[in-house]
């Protein structure tokens, strides 16, 4: 896929010099005010624009271009991505005025004319302008100079970017993955799947490639009846169904419902074995006597036996109103018979159609923008400069504003999504019974409530992984067509195309592939009657629940909206296409970029002070299911998405959780730095320890030297009186040598000096710490080696311990060695302590 390269040649600027004069009077588009602005450069450079994102580049733009909704002054820019607005003197992107292609509704040219004197009329030019309603409840008006070209410009680029000539036009293919790279959502599915079913194993391509992902338990099975999405295209490629069902059974069973969506397990309790299960409506004909055994008994097969071996209760909960599901059967559908299906009860939750949800959702857009403060008719409704009208009218107005709000619908078929989920979630908590829910086609009011009353059994759905799965779960696996209901482009030409879906049903009642190929006369939302904000309005069913249980959610009301406005945006290829077949066969998952990577990484920048993280969660406050009483269901207006570009000042509802999360980011840094001062602290505190350690030691060693200094001193004096008593003296000096002076010299022999060293020097070392060695050193005539010389005299003579036969009574002390010029005594006071010593040998002191 050849990525479209930028040429700054296509980018069109259409400045006209000359200004306009400001245009006067009240009431519609007659608040606009032209703003003076400088001449500038016709052509503006883009490099510097650093607010285009990766791979982004700019087709068109017009300067002096006014945002009437605001009276902000700027350019306009066409994106392959959005249309950009940058205020005039800053040039910083304008919210308000910035929505991407596919967030776009529908666009129109108007012209206004401006109410001045008659003498004027005829020279007062009409007012140019754009009008932009977008599916995230704005609508934002453009005001063009008169007599130029940039309007034109503008709208022939917008209508080109919102209507791609192919699929891979998007800009989703054109970035690529990027550094938001997917993985196979088919291995998160089943990640999703074998959790239900209490299985440790973790999913893998591999284990996809060779179809051993069949795992089951005690009451259901992960089925691959559907793996070539030959059953039910719609359907994704795994299935949990009853475990005592066979897929022979199973694929007799899908049959007899709409599309081939036939009942499956969407979630399970493991401790009680109750089942939420999905599907579409039977196709039981005008007359309600189609019946197929082999649905009867796969339904029946969702209702396995309670612990006291009674019949668990089966509801079938019909989306529809009774008489909308009448009327089906006119076309081979309609609704199953509580005789026909053992222990069932048939109730009907009175949910209207998509067309019924479009129409509200516009009229609840254009309320808004009427009584809004930054309304798209270039008045705020509210009291603006001072004024002292409001609503276009008097201050009577406002009760009558409430009433058009009721009428709008919305917050009505709000409440009924809520309490048709809430009364599934009862039924399964409460009752342990099992519930069935369907629709017509089992893809829009069966996905929001199924979807919903999970969130509300399920804690782990209100995690922000567990908000992922349930999402590509019962959304996106399970055949929502977002193509269809978001208004995202679909496929032309050779691409993979889908047949648009409606609430109708063809001619023929049989099972009808939602995969066919066919050729779209136009993928636009304004042109297709299929486009519903069905999504939208279950994600402001979860902001209810939210808000209701502030505390049992870890994301928070300004994820949701990031996550709608990711989905809207069509910059990720999460919903692109209507079903998981037609995602995997364009490869969505590895050509384009995965949102949930998108808002991880957000959220990753801040860690848990960012935005996206409730304050308030506590995962132990509401561990079991949320089950809320009826009073508690009445919605109000979302305001962080409703009211965010009507109402932006009032829209900041979040006050409270703002200053949570600047307590909880000060505390986060507090415990920081205290766990920072107290790994100081123990650092310190091991210092301390290491050098009190080392003081006793340094101690130990200095009452050891003290101890071996006396002992050594005690030696020295043994040594002296020994040496003495041989007729020596002994001096020792400071350094710890000694001189040993020979008194006796009989042969009249040059007096010499003993020298001893206790640095082991000459050969002589200690030998441990208890011998003290004493060398004596004599310089002797040639003759010394003879018996009469004087070392044999002093041995013989003056050694106490000589014996008669001339042999040495101590032989251990090695005191003399004869014919040597040595004559060492060596002190082992162990040796002399076993002695008996004539104390006459030693001379008193």
């Amino acid at each position: 896929m050849d990525v479209p390269k930028h040429r700054s040649g296509r980018s069109t600027s259409l400045r006209d010099a000359t200004d306009s004069s400001k245009m006067e009077g009240t009431g519609s588009w007659d608040a606009l005010e032209w703003t003076k602005i400088e001449p500038v450069s016709r052509f503006v450079s883009h490099t510097n624009l650093d607010f285009l994102l990766e791979a982004e580049h700019v087709i068109a733009e017009g300067h002096g271009v006014v945002l009437v909704n605001t009276d902000d002054a700027g350019m306009l820019m066409i994106t392959n991505f959005r249309l950009l607005f940058l205020s005039e003197g800053t040039r910083k992107v304008i919210a308000l005025g910035t929505i991407p292609h596919a967030t776009i509704e529908k666009f129109n040219k108007t012209v206004a004319k401006t109410q001045s004197n008659a003498r004027q009329l005829e020279k007062t030019p009409p007012q140019r302008l754009l009008q932009v309603i977008g599916k995230d409840m704005r609508i934002i008006v453009f005001g063009f100079r008169p007599r130029t070209k940039q309007r034109r410009i503008i709208f022939d680029a917008l209508r080109r970017c919102t209507k791609p000539a192919t699929l891979w036009d998007l800009y989703a293919f054109v970035c690529g993955p990027s550094r938001f790279r997917n993985t196979n959502p088919q291995v998160r599915l089943l990640d999703e799947y074998f959790r239900l079913l209490g299985k440790g194993a973790r999913a893998s391509t591999d284990m996809i490639e060779s179809g051993s992902f069949t795992l089951s338990n005690d009451l259901w099975r992960i089925s691959s009846i559907n793996s070539n999405y030959k059953m039910c295209p719609s359907y994704p490629f795994a299935l949990v169904v009853p475990k005592i069902i066979s897929d022979d059974e199973v694929l007799l069973a899908s049959n007899f419902r709409a599309r081939g969506r036939l009942p499956v397990v969407s979630w399970c309790h493991l401790g009680t074995g109750a089942v939420l299960a999905r599907s579409s409506q039977p196709l039981v004909g005008l007359m309600m006597n189609m019946r197929s055994n082999m649905d009867e008994k796969l339904v029946a097969a969702l209702c396995s036996k309670l612990d006291d071996g009674s019949r668990r209760k089966l509801y079938i909960a019909d989306a529809r109103p009774r008489k909308n599901a009448l009327a089906n059967g006119a076309m081979g559908g309609g609704s199953e018979s509580s005789s026909n299906y053992f222990q069932s009860e048939i109730v009907f939750f009175g949910i209207d159609n998509i067309h019924a949800m479009r129409d509200s959702f516009a009229r609840l857009r254009e309320y808004l923008d009427t009584h809004g403060r930054a309304s798209s008719d270039g008045m705020s409704s509210f009291l603006r400069h001072g004024g002292s009208t409001w609503g276009g009218g008097n201050l009577s107005s406002m009760s009558a504003s409430v009433s058009t709000l009721g009428d709008s619908g919305w917050l009505l078929h709000v409440q009924n999504v809520l309490a048709g989920s809430a009364w599934i979630a009862a039924r399964i908590a409460m009752e342990k019974a099992s519930v069935l829910v369907h629709c017509s086609d089992g893809w829009d009011r069966t996905s929001q409530l199924v979807a919903l009353a999970n969130l509300l059994l399920d804690p782990y759905y209100r995690t922000f992984n567990g908000f992922q799965a349930l999402v590509e779960k019962d959304w996106l696996a399970f055949g929502h067509p977002f193509c269809d209901r978001v208004g995202l482009p679909a496929f032309s030409g050779s691409e993979l195309t889908r047949q648009p879906s409606s609430s109708n049903f063809a001619a023929s009642p049989g099972r009808q592939p939602s995969g066919a190929f066919t050729s779209p006369s136009s993928s636009h939302a304004q042109t297709s009657n299929n486009y519903s904000p069905i999504f939208l309005q279950w994600v402001d069913c979860v902001s209810q629940l939210l808000r209701m249980y502030p505390f049992a959610f870890e994301f928070s009301a300004a994820f949701l909206v990031d996550f709608l406005d990711s989905m809207l945006s069509c910059r990720f290829g999460n919903f692109l296409c209507n079903s998981e077949k037609e995602r995997l066969q364009c490869n969505i998952s590895e050509t384009c970029g995965c949102m949930w990577v998108y808002l991880a990484d957000l959220r990753a920048l801040e860690g848990g002070s960012h935005v996206h993280y409730n304050p308030f969660y506590d995962p132990l406050k509401h561990n079991g299911p949320l089950l809320p009483p009826a009073a508690a269901l009445a919605p109000t207006l979302w305001p962080q998405f409703h009211l965010r570009w009507a109402c932006p000042e009032e829209a900041q509802a979040g006050e409270i959780e703002a200053k949570c999360r600047k307590i909880i980011t000060k505390y986060t840094e507090l415990q920081k730095a205290k766990e920072v001062a107290e790994r100081k602290s123990k650092e310190i505190s091991n210092a301390m320890e290491s050098l009190n350690a080392e003081l006793q030691n340094l101690k130990q060693q200095n009452s050891s030297a003290m101890n071996m200094a006396n002992r050594a001193n005690k030696e020295n004096m043994s040594i002296k009186r020994a040496i003495q008593s041989i007729g020596c003296k002994v001096h020792f000096s400071n350094t710890g040598d000694c001189i040993v002076d020979i008194e006796s010299n009989p042969l009249g022999t040059a007096q010499k000096f003993l020298y001893c060293s206790k640095k082991g020097s000459d050969g002589i070392t200690l030998d441990d710490e208890k011998d003290l060695a004493v060398a004596v050193t004599v310089t002797a005539d040639d003759d010394d080696n003879d018996e009469n010389s004087p070392i044999g005299r002093v041995c013989e003579n003056l050694c106490p311990f000589r014996s008669a036969d001339g042999g040495c009574r101590w032989p251990n002390g090695r005191c003399a060695q004869l014919s040597s010029q040595f004559v060492g005594l060596r002190a082992n006071f162990d040796a002399f302590d076993k002695l008996s010593i004539d104390d006459s040998y030693f001379k008193p002191e």
